[in-house]
């Protein structure tokens, strides 16, 4: 059975800089917004804040919603990725939690656009996305609360 890989990610904006965060994948150093799986019972909007904090140490609430991207990677792996933005007024010093990321960079766009170390494709797009402006309310997103009765008729979603 077919299941994507259901993931969040933030890009965080401070000063005209981004934030990313390195991590090394196969022992090389890579760069990508905070960023993670969804997990179960969890909502988008939560699991983009429990990850903004996991792997930079930021606590500050998601402002809005950048789009939805899809991307098959070179393994035949499905990715469904959720992007929220947030503008802060200054940079924040980071300290990651996640022992899986090694440390956190403000860099304008630019350098991050021309830089061969990415995740993947998504976090240039992510860039590219966020620089063309659009801004969405992040209710596009809220989570929708039925409450489940035994032998209830429903709709697949």
């Amino acid at each position: 059975m077919f299941k994507p890989h259901v993931t969040v990610a933030c890009l965080v904006q401070a000063e005209g800089e981004l934030l990313v965060v390195e991590e090394r994948i196969n022992g090389r150093a890579t760069w990508n917004q905070p960023a993670g799986h969804l997990e179960a019972n969890e909502t988008l909007l939560a699991a983009a804040q429990r990850e903004l904090v996991e792997e930079t140490g930021i606590n500050a609430p998601m402002q809005y919603f950048l789009g939805v991207q899809q991307w098959i990677a070179p393994d035949n792996t499905s990715f469904v990725r959720f992007l929220f933005g947030l503008d802060l007024a200054k940079k924040l010093p980071t300290a990651p939690q996640d022992s899986d990321i090694d440390c956190c960079w403000w860099l304008p766009p630019a350098q991050i656009l021309s830089a061969p170390v990415l995740r993947s494709p998504l976090v240039a797009e992510s860039v590219r996305l966020w620089q063309q402006g659009a801004r969405y309310p992040l209710h596009l997103i809220s989570p929708f609360n039925w409450p489940f009765h035994e032998g209830a008729r429903h709709a697949d979603a």
